[in-house]
């Protein structure tokens, strides 16, 4: 009875937290380079927001995966209700994908807009612009590799108010990342969809983000699986590696079992079948002042 009292708690706390806005255009005039004026050349974020008296005052931009041609959903509004359940605010990242004929830096692009828009729109969520940070899975974890050792500090002449704010997030974790777009570890289908099919090796070499580690990158929680065979946890390694050469505090855990795609356990929202790393991460979020 116990039991089943907690998850009844756990499913109605869930539920009361998770308040969702609707898909908010990154840039209201037209992002740079689109294509067009369809659903898929208009990156957005989605808001999740805790109860104001939950809240902890931190956000998070979530950056999906799916190799660059897909965003997955659960590791989207699945990753925010869960942080939600934490106090932290989520924004759900739609960028633009490979698949629709975007290449990088379109979604570099639209990750940099989305931690300025959230710095710049700060006091209208009442969140501190100084705990900022992201998240990402398998690709969406390479992205947000990528903008944690490719950030700017904003400029300040702009005339746009958020393109004053740094891209620069206060803390960063990655699921199964794609870090190495070369090589052996390397995820061939995302590094097509970013790079396009003909991409030269150092364009390539240029975005495998172990690379491009310094001692500015914020501190990282890493997590990944040995029985993941489309990203090799290899990746996460060669990152952590980087992380440790460079001062930066970060947090590995790599774990025995468990294929590619987890999310928080199960592709479906399923409370009762979180996975460890979730756990780890938490205590690890409310060490660094971001969570309850």
């Amino acid at each position: 009875m116990k039991s089943f009292l907690s998850l009844w708690l756990l499913f109605a706390v869930t539920s009361a937290l998770a308040q969702t806005a609707e898909p908010i255009p990154l840039w209201p005039e037209g992002a740079p380079g689109a294509r067009g004026n369809t659903p898929k050349d208009v990156p957005t974020l989605t808001p999740y927001l805790p109860e104001p008296g939950y809240a902890t005052g931190a956000a998070i931009v979530i950056c999906p995966g799916g190799g660059y041609a897909r965003l997955a959903d659960h590791e989207g509004s699945h990753y925010a209700r869960w942080l939600n359940e934490l106090g932290i605010a989520g924004f759900v990242l739609k960028y633009r994908l490979g698949s629709d004929g975007y290449r990088h830096p379109a979604m570099l692009a639209d990750t940099a807009r989305a931690v300025r828009w959230v710095r710049a729109h700060a006091a209208e969520y009442h969140l501190d612009p100084q705990r900022v940070g992201i998240m990402g899975s398998s690709a969406g974890g390479h992205l947000a590799s990528t903008l944690l050792t490719h950030f700017d500090q904003g400029n300040p002449n702009a005339a746009d108010p958020v393109e004053r704010q740094s891209s620069r997030p206060d803390l960063g974790i990655l699921c199964y990342p794609v870090i190495v777009l070369t090589g052996p570890y390397a995820h061939r289908g995302s590094r097509d969809n970013l790079l396009g099919l003909d991409a030269a090796e150092e364009a390539a070499l240029a975005l495998s983000n172990d690379r491009n580690v310094t001692s500015d990158t914020p501190p990282c929680f890493l997590w990944h699986t040995v029985e993941d065979r489309a990203v090799p946890p290899e990746n996460s390694l060669a990152f952590a590696r980087a992380l440790r050469q460079a001062g930066v505090p970060f947090e590995l855990h790599l774990f025995e079992r468990g294929p590619h795609g987890m999310g928080l356990g199960s592709r479906e929202w399923d409370p009762t079948r979180r996975h460890p790393w979730t756990v780890a991460c938490a205590a690890w979020l409310k060490q660094r002042g971001f969570a309850r």
